[in-house]
């Protein structure tokens, strides 16, 4: 296959610039499998963010190739009190709202106290944790993926700007993920910042 026509001074820079915005709209997405990953016995919490991390590359990858659908997705399916909704809005709602419940329960078990999490509950908690990371992958990856559409027209590019963060983001999932589940503060902070999204959603 000849690549030579993708290694042109624009091609690079568009690389260049959709990877870092790439990191920076997956920020959000680190934090979320961080705090998740956190939940589970501390021997699997690696094994979660990686698997986590890995499932959104696949996520991306895959919405990628099917971007004629999700462009045809931001038209209008129906009208409530003059407002148009398409299929984007509704998955996008859809995620909003679980990313606030989310939220709204880990800094409620924070605040009281709570902790329900037996070695028995942790363990059986992986599946679910991975699970939940899937759903707000899917819904994460729509606003880079219509990004990258904005900003280049080489599906090759694309593909690879989401590699290139991916890699990066696993190289510093742990440390975040470390700083942020070692300091109570900032863990609040960061779902704060996640009510945030979800409400903007």
């Amino acid at each position: 296959m000849d690549i030579t026509h993708l290694l042109t001074v624009d091609n690079l820079i568009g690389l260049l610039t959709l990877t870092v915005l790439e990191i920076v709209l997956g920020i959000d997405n680190v934090i979320f499998i961080s705090i998740l990953s956190g939940k589970v016995e501390e021997s699997q919490q690696r094994k979660t963010r990686n698997i986590g991390l890995i499932l959104a590359l696949v996520v991306r990858v895959a919405l990628l190739f099917l971007i004629s659908y999700i462009i045809a997705m931001k038209s209008d399916l129906f009208t409530v009190f003059g407002h148009g909704f398409s299929g984007r809005d509704l998955i996008l709602l859809g995620g909003g709202l679980f990313l606030l419940y989310k939220s709204t329960t880990e800094i409620h078990e924070k605040v009281v106290g709570e902790d329900h999490q037996t070695t028995d509950g942790k363990k059986a908690a992986v599946g679910k944790v991975i699970v939940q990371i899937i759903l707000l992958d899917v819904v994460f990856s729509f606003d880079s993926i219509l990004t990258a559409v904005g900003l280049s027209d080489e599906i090759a590019i694309m593909i690879t700007a989401v590699i290139i963060s991916m890699i990066v983001m696993l190289i510093f999932a742990g440390k975040i993920a470390a700083f942020i589940n070692t300091r109570p503060t900032i863990k609040m902070i960061a779902l704060s910042f996640l009510m945030m999204i979800g409400l903007m959603l």
